[in-house]
């Protein structure tokens, strides 16, 4: 690792006192999983889906009533009492066949769409983990700046006192600091609000939060073939995977529309037992039976079953339509993850370098300065160049990080483990090995 990447986490590392006692990704990853509305929202409407896939089902299997009737005649006053038991079974129902295919369709399609959330809980809670970061950088940043700016005010006020410099030299210094003062202000409210998104996604307010490592390995992706990756995006995205089993409950609806029009075949046993006064003496107390197959044949309906199916082909042309929609958009993003993980590194390696000149450039301009052959200009611009090299280099590796986990939820294979493994990029507790 180049010794200008270990004198920049030196510096960052100062910026994070309290750091080493924070809270890790995967910490505030339990603490999002427990309390997440999204996630426990995309659970609860699995388990609605799963009622209806229930539902479905049920009008296939044995169905069974009992029902009392009692009435009184009003000329005698004779009272009758009809109990009566319906048992019936479908034996062939193929509208009630395909609804139900559909109802099991959605209902894997949900489960999908439940690892979907997972997966973008884990994206959310490191979008989110790594904001903080990169804004605490910043807010770090641009207080060193002001800081910095303040001494030059100092001093270039005690340099014109002794008749060393111009009043100029004082006003211009002014000038930085009082812009610096106003970029801390917007950089404490940019804080502010990141840690906000977090509390957002876990619930709670989160404690001190641990930064990455000053030696921070760069790899580009593995394989290195944004057509591969791809391929595993359309193969194992898990909500095209979703959009794809809806698309199949639509042509199950078609289905069921098309045979709505078609004979059904039930079997069925009833029951019938009368007692009282008003039922004959050879009837009262004895109980009949009626086993019946029967066969219900539609034969017209107004319309309303072409209206069904017409209106099963459009709600299949949408979802299809909608699935194309999301290919095009999942290989987008694939690919688009792809470049940025591969810029990231540039990013990371172009910032390094510029850190490493700007502190050579600011002791060069600071060593001119004494010498008279670098005014009051040069050291201030010098000072704001490295604030903002440093502070670029730090997005700069955040973002990096960041693309590599969107990456994988793109291609659909984000979960717990690879945020483990960004867990292992962060510094360590102390006392933890």
């Amino acid at each position: 690792m180049k010794p200008w990447i270990a004198r920049l986490g030196l510096v960052m590392l100062a910026a994070f006192p309290a750091c080493s006692h924070g809270e890790d990704l995967l910490e505030i990853y339990a603490q999002a999983r427990a309390a997440d509305p999204l996630l426990a929202a995309a659970d609860a409407q699995r388990g609605v889906q799963r009622e209806l896939a229930t539902q479905a089902r049920a009008g296939l299997l044995p169905q069974w009533s009992l029902s009392v009737a009692d009435s009184r005649a009003q000329a005698d006053g004779a009272r009758s009492r009809v109990a009566q038991s319906n048992l019936s079974q479908v034996l062939l129902d193929l509208s009630q066949l395909r609804s139900l295919d559909a109802a099991k369709q959605l209902a894997s399609a949900e489960e999908s769409r439940l690892r979907a959330a997972e997966q973008a809980l884990c994206a959310r809670v490191a979008q989110a983990y790594f904001g903080v970061l990169s804004a605490q950088a910043a807010l770090s940043t641009a207080q060193a700046n002001e800081d910095a700016f303040s001494q030059q005010v100092a001093q270039a006020q005690k340099r014109y006192e002794s008749g060393l410099s111009a009043l100029i030299d004082v006003e211009q210094a002014r000038a930085y600091h009082e812009l610096s003062r106003g970029a801390t202000v917007q950089a404490q409210q940019g804080l502010d609000d990141a840690r906000e998104a977090l509390t957002q996604i876990t619930g709670r307010r989160s404690a001190e939060l641990l930064p990455l490592l000053a030696h921070l390995p760069a790899q580009p992706p593995q394989p290195q073939d944004a057509g591969t990756w791809v391929a595993r995006a359309l193969q194992g995205n898990p909500e095209l995977a979703a959009q794809a089993l809806q698309l199949a409950a639509s042509e199950s609806r078609i289905g069921a529309a098309g045979a709505a029009h078609l004979p059904t075949l039930s079997l069925a046993l009833d029951t019938e037992r009368r007692s009282g006064t008003g039922v004959p003496a050879l009837e009262a107390g004895r109980s009949t039976s009626l086993l019946a197959l029967r066969l219900n044949i539609p034969l017209f309906a107004g319309g309303a079953i072409e209206s069904q199916k017409r209106q099963a082909v459009y709600q299949r042309d949408i979802q299809r339509d909608s699935l194309e929609s999301a290919r095009r958009a999942i290989t987008r993003e694939t690919q688009a993850q792809y470049q940025a993980v591969l810029a990231g590194i540039a990013l990371m390696q172009s910032s390094g370098a510029a850190v490493a000149a700007a502190d050579r450039a600011l002791a060069a301009t600071r060593a001119g300065q004494s010498l008279g052959t670098r005014g009051m200009t040069d050291l201030l611009l010098a000072i704001q160049t490295q604030a903002q090299a440093q502070n670029a280099h730090e997005q700069a590796r955040h973002r990096y990080v960041l693309a590599t986990l969107l990456l994988q939820q793109a291609a659909g294979s984000l979960s717990e483990a690879e945020l483990a493994a960004v867990n292992t990029l962060l510094q360590p507790k102390s006392g933890r090995s």
